[in-house]
């Protein structure tokens, strides 16, 4: 079974679907999608599929497992567009992902908006502004669920900025399938587990720390407490004062000192330059890894 697999792009309009989930045509795709299990084209069969029921411009899914950087298990993107999506996305910018930190803190199987899981200010971090604005997309919707060991797997559906986003009807179709487009899934990919070697899972690995946070210490340890670095980590992510103080158990009046307190350490005085720190550190080291 081959990985990052290569699908042709397809962001063209399409016209009305003549498919519906449930009719013949689809249970036809479905039977497609069953004989490709195992098989290289998979990925293609089930994405065509799902585009026989709503339009989709990208596709790409990953898979994530403790602190390792994502596997690339396919998209649909042109080489250019997978310079943004992929590459750029795999030195660094996963781990402020709200998809990956959803995984991290194991949300539910199913289909989700990005806006549904997203941290409160999401829009107004650093992240949003300085990198996911570079892909130009209109939304980006996932199916989320998970394999043997704790291995997370996204598929990110998406429309791109010339496209309107899914409608709640076009949303409602693909949360009608969700449970057959993960159970395929899970029996197409479910020795990814072994070729993760996620069964030598590091039992080190603080369970009191979020992927994020662990990222945040290693690079800022030495400079500031470990209170400062889930606080700083959080703020990364794009949470405001008030969520983290409730995900803390601390007033705002202390996620603001400790903000300031951060910002002094560091010898910085914003969130943009934390994120820019961060952010140069995380693909600095990250640049001599390949993509996968």
């Amino acid at each position: 079974m081959g990985y990052a697999k290569k699908m042709p792009d397809s962001s063209r309009r399409r016209p009305a679907k003549s498919v519906q989930a449930g009719d013949s045509g689809w249970l036809g795709r479905l039977a497609e999608c069953v004989d490709a299990i195992g098989l290289d084209e998979f990925p293609d069969t089930l994405i065509a599929a799902l585009r026989s029921l709503v339009d989709i411009d990208y596709a790409v899914s990953f898979a994530y497992f403790q602190n390792e950087t994502p596997l690339c298990l396919f998209h649909t993107y042109n080489p250019s567009q997978r310079v943004v999506f992929v590459d750029d996305y795999l030195r660094g910018p996963y781990l402020l992902d709200p998809f990956f930190t959803a995984c991290g803190r194991n949300v539910d199987t199913g289909l989700y908006r990005l806006g549904d899981i997203a941290p409160d200010r999401f829009y107004q971090s650093e992240y949003y502004r300085s990198y996911y604005v570079q892909t130009g997309l209109a939304e980006e919707i996932c199916f989320t669920f998970y394999l043997e060991k704790a291995v997370a797997v996204v598929i990110s559906l998406m429309r791109s900025g010339d496209s309107k986003k899914f409608s709640a009807r076009e949303f409602r179709i693909l949360e009608s399938v969700a449970p057959v487009v993960t159970s395929l899934s899970r029996r197409h990919w479910r020795d990814l587990a072994e070729k993760l070697d996620a069964g030598h899972a590091d039992p080190n690995l603080p369970e009191v720390l979020s992927k994020i946070e662990n990222t945040v210490s290693d690079l800022f340890s030495e400079h500031i407490t470990p209170r400062e670095i889930q606080v700083a980590a959080q703020v990364l992510e794009g949470h405001s004062s008030d969520a983290i103080a409730k995900t803390l158990g601390i007033s705002v009046g202390t996620v603001r000192i400790h903000r300031r307190n951060i910002y002094a350490k560091l010898r910085i005085s914003s969130q943009q330059e934390l994120f820019s720190m961060f952010f140069e550190d995380i693909t600095s080291d990250r640049e001599t890894q390949p993509a996968q």
